[in-house]
């Protein structure tokens, strides 16, 4: 098979199951599933993927992609972290953290499992820390780690109470940290909340 080919079929199956894996879940999605819908056998599938662990490690790799570099302020980048969950949670296909959702399926003691998802993790606090740095702040590790809390509590919070407005109010909590670190964030309460309507009341 042509290299071209076989990576054109890689990104398929790859893209199937994180489709499949993200809406319906891991332990739910087995490897026939995703063949069925790409169209493929089972052996065509485990020509590209050994085993279903390493098509998980590989969604879940895909999904590890790093914050776009920008030239704004960065209280203004951090801040703009909550405007961008606020309009993820609106969205119908939105079901949490991808790596917080497959250690919570297959458990902690899967190791390969929670070794990415602590990595993309510390990834995002590290992020944090580095603009809180920029700014000078005296505790930037501290106060990153407080940051990602917001992120991950506004992501459960959504889940549960299906409200966008979740990763507002983590925005305010996450100005009033800024502040106590001497941070200038301006006032932004004005801008309009992002309003669901896309996903149907329980």
């Amino acid at each position: 098979m042509p290299s071209a080919v076989k990576s054109d079929m890689k990104e398929r199956i790859l893209a199937t199951a994180d489709k499949l894996f993200y809406l319906q879940g891991i332990r739910a999605i087995g490897v026939d599933t995703i063949a069925a819908e790409v169209g493929i056998s089972k052996r065509t599938l485990y020509n590209h993927f050994p085993s279903k662990d390493a098509l998980i490690a590989a969604y879940l790799e895909r999904r590890f992609v790093q914050p776009r570099l920008s030239d704004k302020p960065p209280a203004e980048q951090i801040l703009a972290t909550f405007d961008s969950l606020e309009r993820r949670f609106a969205a119908k296909d939105f079901r949490g953290c991808p790596f917080v959702n497959a250690v919570a399926e297959l458990g902690a003691g899967d190791r390969a499992v929670k070794k990415i998802a602590v990595a993309f993790k510390e990834s995002r606090r590290v992020w944090f820390r580095d603009r809180l740095n920029e700014l000078g702040v005296a505790a930037a590790d501290a106060l990153a780690t407080q940051l990602v809390l917001l992120v991950d509590g506004s992501i459960a919070q959504d889940l549960v109470r299906d409200d966008p407005a979740m990763a507002r109010a983590a925005k305010e909590a996450a100005k009033v940290l800024l502040r106590n670190a001497g941070v200038d964030v301006g006032d932004d309460a004005a801008k309009p909340a992002v309003k669901r309507g896309k996903r149907a009341p329980h």
